[in-house]
């Protein structure tokens, strides 16, 4: 039984360490794009610095309304819990703008999840390089 905790801790401390790069906390477009070096700063103490294209590209996609709910950058979330090569997009304005990066109209484009494939994610990282991030998750046995 001790050996089952200490691996999910050991497991735990491995994801903690794969996403050092993400960001202490995230900014919204409307911030983002009032900076004169858009950027958020990350766990590893770097900054991720966000191209002013890419903002003004993400900014013609939603309702100006929306610039101050939109969080930046946009995780992809990766784990094996939904399947190989199926990636995570969570929140409804994120959903909302990998949607129309990727030019699908989906039903579930209303919903705060949206699943994609690894082609999909690739097409978005291109699209979106510096305003897309890998986000790492696992779950742990019980």
């Amino acid at each position: 039984m001790l050996e089952g905790k200490f691996d999910d801790r050991v497991i735990a401390k491995s994801v903690r360490t794969l996403n050092k790069h993400l960001p202490v906390e995230r900014k919204m477009l409307s911030t983002l794009l009032k900076e004169e070096k858009p950027g958020v700063r990350c766990g590893d103490n770097t900054i991720q610095h966000i191209r002013k294209e890419e903002l003004a590209k993400i900014a013609n996609l939603i309702p100006e309304a929306d610039y101050g709910k939109l969080k930046l950058p946009i995780y992809i979330e990766l784990t094996s819990d939904y399947g190989r090569g199926i990636s995570r997009v969570y929140g409804k304005l994120e959903c909302e703008v990998v949607n129309k990066i990727l030019k699908q109209d989906r039903a579930e484009q209303a919903a705060d999840e949206l699943f994609i494939h690894r082609d999909d994610v690739r097409k978005l990282r291109r699209e979106l390089q510096t305003a897309t991030q890998y986000a790492f998750f696992t779950s742990l046995s019980r």
